[in-house]
């Protein structure tokens, strides 16, 4: 990235609080955000670029300061926001890093399963399939893909201290996980979504979903280990990577039987 952030029309580059700003927006259709923000979005763009990688260290806030031309408290509440929008981790005495879902962390940020002590209990995944297939019209829709493009179908079981508890079924755009295989994915011994950030260069920012209770259909019944019409949580995922490009459509299936689903709200 170039060090030196875009001019503006002020003839000393300077904005009105005597801060360099990073860009100047067009005449014709003026748009107007706190320099922070600039400055928030500009780091994005490293992010993103993977100038500095998942688990890395980034520039101090002195050193970014410089490089944006901005005050270091314009930076650090650019970073403040990163860090709230989990993209940065400060740890305290070493610094700001890139966040990253190998962190122990992050594993229970999109899977919020919990039991009923309050405790989250680490999973077993068993897989039992991958394979590439034609988008269907309503995965194409929310993956922003063409309807018959390529995807990747992963269907998994989680288990809960022994017992099954979850069933997922995931689409993935085959040509950003082109490569993924059953084999490979067995071979993976960390997290899935730590998989999809370190082999395809995908991170998982942010996701929506919608949470209703249903009754188990025989087929699914039958892998949770429940009889068919036995009362599930079905939560359906969309997440998304930098840019709000959706990567990720989720479908899964959860007896609460000792669990609960919690979504912190803010």
């Amino acid at each position: 990235m170039n060090s030196n952030p875009a001019n503006t029309t002020n003839p000393n580059g300077q904005g009105a609080a005597g801060e360099g700003v990073p860009a100047a927006a067009p005449a014709t259709s003026p748009t107007f955000s706190p320099l922070y923000q600039q400055i928030k979005g500009l780091i994005t763009q490293s992010l993103e670029s993977g100038e500095w990688k998942p688990g890395e260290i980034i520039p101090s806030e002195v050193e970014l300061a410089g490089r944006f031309k901005v005050s270091q408290g314009t930076v650090r509440k650019a970073i403040d926001e990163l860090a709230a929008d989990n993209l940065l981790v400060r740890r305290q005495g070493k610094g700001t890093f890139v966040a990253t879902h190998n962190e122990d962390r992050a594993q229970f940020r999109f899977l919020r399963l919990l039991a009923d002590d309050g405790a989250e209990h680490p999973h077993v995944s068993r897989l039992l399939e991958c394979r590439r297939m034609r988008a269907s019209a309503d995965i194409a829709r929310q993956l922003d893909l063409k309807p018959a493009d390529p995807v990747v179908l992963i269907k998994r079981l989680l288990q809960f201290d022994g017992e099954v508890t979850v069933l997922d079924e995931i689409w993935l755009p085959g040509a950003v996980f082109r490569g993924l295989t059953l084999e490979r994915l067995s071979e993976y011994k960390g997290p899935l979504y730590a998989m999809f950030e370190t082999e395809f260069g995908t991170r998982m920012i942010r996701a929506t979903e919608k949470i209703r209770a249903v009754a188990a259909e025989p087929s699914v019944a039958d892998l949770l280990h429940v009889p068919a019409g036995f009362p599930l949580l079905s939560v359906e995922r969309v997440s998304y990577t930098y840019g709000d490009r959706p990567v990720e459509v989720r479908r899964g299936w959860y007896v609460t039987t000792g669990y609960y689903y919690q979504n912190d709200l803010s």
